[in-house]
């Protein structure tokens, strides 16, 4: 693996180029750890070294400390990793690695987001929102079955009465509340049967 350049970064880092195309980015002092320099014809064996022993252990670390602040999915870890420059390999090790404890479950946190979304959201919303987030679409449909909005015009009946909704409101305010809840996902339909019928009188 031949090294054609070695280029300097923030915070002590630098990123070496190989004449592949592959690039790694490894600390000063590593660097100077293993005697790299450009223009440096490197075995392969040093080479899986610094991928595994070096980058792969550093982005499982990293991947560790993304789900101690939030819990993501196996998607959004992957994407936040490789915006950090992890190469693919090191960044399969870190998800293979908290998969394995389950630190990462699209089904645990597809369940969760319903669960605790479903009163500000239709259905629809909160499916759009999960396949944003990169996760498999029997993990939503099981999750909306588990935890979903069983019948999604009593969700409207709330954000109506939280939103001071009357029939008697002025046009323009109510009309206000209808775009609210479109922008929730809620169907046109189902708004206008709420919010004409008994429910609210």
């Amino acid at each position: 693996m031949y090294i054609e350049r070695i280029e300097q970064l923030e915070k002590g880092r630098r990123r070496l180029v190989f004449e592949t195309g592959e690039r790694l980015v490894l600390y000063k002092g590593e660097i100077r750890s293993y005697d790299l320099s450009e223009g440096q014809d490197i075995p392969e064996t040093l080479y899986q070294e610094l991928l595994c022993d070096v980058l792969g252990k550093r982005a499982t670390k990293r991947a560790m400390h993304l789900l101690e602040k939030q819990d993501r999915t196996e998607y959004q870890l992957r994407e936040k990793l490789r915006q950090n420059e992890y190469p693919k390999e090191a960044v399969e090790q870190a998800i293979a690695y908290v998969k394995s404890y389950h630190y990462i479950d699209d089904l645990r946190y597809a369940c969760s987001y319903v669960r605790y979304q479903k009163e500000k959201k239709s259905n629809r919303r909160l499916q759009q929102d999960l396949q944003k987030k990169g996760v498999a679409k029997e993990f939503i449909e099981q999750a909306l079955l588990e935890e979903g909005n069983e019948d999604e015009t009593d969700a409207i009946q709330r954000l109506l009465e939280k939103k001071g909704y009357t029939p008697e409101m002025p046009r323009e305010q109510a009309n206000k509340i209808y775009q609210f809840l479109l922008r929730r996902g809620y169907k046109s339909s189902d708004i206008l049967y709420v919010m004409r019928s008994e429910y609210l009188t």
